[in-house]
């Protein structure tokens, strides 16, 4: 009898706990939306799966010893996997739409705004039985709002890791919403007429300007803003080794083997705070809720802003490039694009809304930095 107790007692199904079957079928329901509903895939892949392992009972994972512990050890306590994730999407990036025309860096800030009106929410929740965020962890929810995945789990690193796991899917769940989110709340704020406005098209700019501008961008982060130099400074490198033109084989790598390796490995950390003693918890759900109206409030002010800059604009502006001040790149410009298509089949906006969607993404970056700089 004793045998069989042992037996028994070496199986997950004797240790299975509700929470651990609950945690496990969110990321089953994570594994769903990424391989059915191709729901940012590429990270929600490897959190889903990440999640399932951190909370099979007996098998260690996420113990000292365990795989996820070392993975998440290694690259998100130390915060370098956010980092090269930066790297190679500034390796990705075009800034040719930002410079040939500038305003729409004032887009990109605009978007911005749902992560300081967050930050207030979370504090304001304090006053709800079971919700006691510090001004830390109110810090590192608020930048839900960017939209930026890297970004969020960088500064939840940093800030307040117990939260990391909630933070980093209500980030990616948003991102991976975009098409489902922004629409409503920009055919709100706009008339037919305006969403139907169609823009000069862009000057050409050279490759002197490309390069010159990451460079600037660093030069204007180290004296104003240290503290944002780790993600503006890894962005910029990635951007440089693009546009110099003498460092191929380096730009590739950094646009593809580099950043998925870091992918599988920045999914299956984040999964690995999925387990059921840290995520099942009241505070979940108001991060969830929280990154929700960050979101919305950062759409909506994007588009607000760029209805501001039409009014005194001498060229057109489509109000709809507002929306891609977030920074979802390039999923936030496609969806410009898609609606600015229903109001006038011949409005192409594409190119338009990428100047703030890439302008977002430094947006949200400097955010990071004033947060850390103010709370950190």
């Amino acid at each position: 009898m004793e045998r069989w107790e042992v037996l028994w007692q070496s199986t997950a199904l004797s240790a299975f706990t509700w929470g651990q079957a609950a945690m496990m079928i969110v990321g089953a329901v994570l594994l769903y939306l990424a391989i059915v509903k191709k729901f940012e895939p590429l990270l929600l892949l490897p959190i889903g799966f990440g999640a399932v392992l951190a909370n099979i009972p007996l098998a260690g994972f996420t113990e000292p010893g365990g795989m996820l512990y070392y993975i998440y050890a290694v690259g998100i306590d130390t915060g370098v996997f956010p980092l090269l994730i930066f790297m190679g999407v500034g390796a990705m990036t075009d800034f040719g739409p930002l410079l040939a025309n500038p305003r729409t860096l004032l887009l990109g800030a605009a978007a911005q705004f749902g992560i300081f009106a967050t930050l207030f929410g979370a504090i304001a929740l304090n006053g709800l039985p079971g919700f006691a965020f510090s001004l830390k962890d109110a810090a590192a929810i608020s930048i839900i709002g960017g939209a930026d995945g890297p970004t969020a789990i960088f500064l939840a690193s940093k800030l307040s890791p117990d939260l990391l796991g909630a933070i980093a899917v209500a980030a990616y769940s948003y991102m991976a919403l975009v098409p489902i989110i922004q629409p409503p709340i920009m055919k709100a704020l706009t008339t037919k007429a305006e969403r139907a406005v169609k823009m000069e098209q862009l000057r050409q700019v050279g490759r002197r300007e490309k390069v010159l501008f990451p460079l600037a961008v660093l030069l204007l982060t180290l004296l104003f803003l240290p503290t944002a130099t780790p993600l503006v400074g890894m962005f910029c490198l990635g951007n440089l080794m693009r546009e110099a033109g003498v460092v191929d084989r380096l730009s590739k790598t950094a646009q593809n083997e580099l950043i998925n390796i870091t992918t599988i490995f920045l999914g299956l950390a984040v999964g690995s705070k999925l387990s059921a003693s840290e995520f099942l918890s009241v505070q979940t759900l108001g991060i969830l809720g929280l990154g929700a109206v960050a979101f919305a409030v950062g759409t909506a002010s994007g588009v607000l802003m760029a209805k501001l800059m039409a009014r005194f604009s001498k060229s057109p502006i489509n109000p709809l490039i507002g929306a891609a001040g977030v920074s979802a790149v390039p999923m936030a410009a496609r969806v410009v694009n898609k609606v600015g298509l229903e109001a006038n089949q011949s409005n192409f906006l594409l190119m338009h809304a990428m100047g703030p969607n890439v302008a977002g993404v430094l947006g949200s970056a400097v955010a990071a930095g004033i947060l850390l700089a103010l709370v950190g």
